[in-house]
């Protein structure tokens, strides 16, 4: 059934695979971004110049529209961006998707030695800080996870929105990821420099961007509503990757465990001191059925050492 479907975001990473994906199934889509980076959409879609984070802006860019049978929000930080959509959105929407991450677990590492469980966060009682300073660049990366949380405490204790809040594990991708995170871990291996891991590597959630479009476009086609978990099967830790990368790169590894506390920046990216698994019993006992991590893993390691090899052009 075709759908009009209103994307915030979606012009980059695995949010280019889920319009691509949505168009394909025949929906009517709308992008509503600040118009900064460009698209290869075309007249594909209808565009909304926007920013997300101006109350403002949003009521007076949507004030005339009738209406959207599902909203996939990839731009939602924060408590006081959940709150700008409960007010634009409220009555107008069959779904609200929400693009949430593992981070919301970030509070929970160490206490908890098993795959983490959506109602592991207690939602109805998470206290809700709406003046503490979300927009400020200097807090972003620190207050990440509980910004996530406390958007989707806003959600559940407002509850003018049906909501989907898809709690996404570490996206891994080609050379088309920003972060730069899985191809630090190939130029690592191919300037034979070591890995330094925690002392006892443990694993974590990971899932690859088609994997993660392909849930979300999943969802979209579900009832499901609440927090899911959303990883392929298959954890990693931070050895774990390095020693894949090595084994398809035919290369030596050399790891050295680090027994005493660095700084963060002295390790490695997805390198935690404590299990940082997920549970996706719900979206699997729903229907949807994950892949496995050695399934893309080999293959986006060679994308990211060709692209290397290319040049710096290729790798960014």
């Amino acid at each position: 059934m075709k759908q009009n479907v209103l994307v915030i975001g979606g012009t980059r990473f695995f949010g280019k695979l889920l319009v691509e994906g949505l168009l394909d199934a025949g929906h009517a889509v709308t992008l509503a971004t600040r118009g900064h980076a460009p698209d290869t959409f075309g007249n594909r879609v209808r565009r909304l110049r926007v920013d997300r984070r101006d109350a403002a802006a949003m009521a007076r860019a949507f004030a005339n529209e009738p209406g959207f049978d599902l909203v996939y929000d990839q731009m939602c930080y924060s408590p006081l961006d959940a709150a700008i959509s409960a007010e634009t959105f409220a009555g107008k929407v069959g779904r609200y998707v929400m693009a949430s991450t593992i981070e919301v677990y970030s509070h929970l590492q160490g206490q908890v030695d098993r795959p983490l469980r959506e109602d592991d966060v207690d939602l109805a009682h998470e206290v809700v800080d709406m003046a503490y300073p979300w927009h400020a660049p200097e807090v972003a990366e620190v207050a990440y996870g509980r910004g996530k949380r406390q958007a989707e405490a806003f959600f559940h204790q407002d509850g003018r929105l049906p909501v989907v809040c898809v709690r996404i594990g570490h996206v891994l991708a080609g050379p088309e990821d920003f972060t730069g995170r899985l191809q630090s871990y190939v130029q690592r291996v191919l300037s034979r420099q070591p890995l330094c891991h925690a002392a006892v590597p443990r694993r974590s959630a990971f899932i690859s961007a088609p994997g993660i479009a392909a849930f979300l476009l999943w969802v979209g086609r579900s009832s499901v509503l609440g927090p899911i978990n959303a990883a392929a099967h298959g954890p990693l830790s931070a050895l774990d990757i390095h020693q894949r990368v090595a084994h398809v790169l035919r290369s030596p590894a050399e790891a050295r465990p680090v027994r005493s506390a660095v700084l963060p920046s002295e390790l490695s990216p997805y390198d935690f001191p404590s299990r940082y698994e997920m549970d996706v019993s719900r979206a699997e006992s729903l229907g949807h059925r994950f892949d496995h991590s050695g399934d893309w893993l080999d293959g986006l390691i060679l994308q990211h050492a060709e692209a290397l090899a290319a040049g710096p052009a290729m790798a960014g």
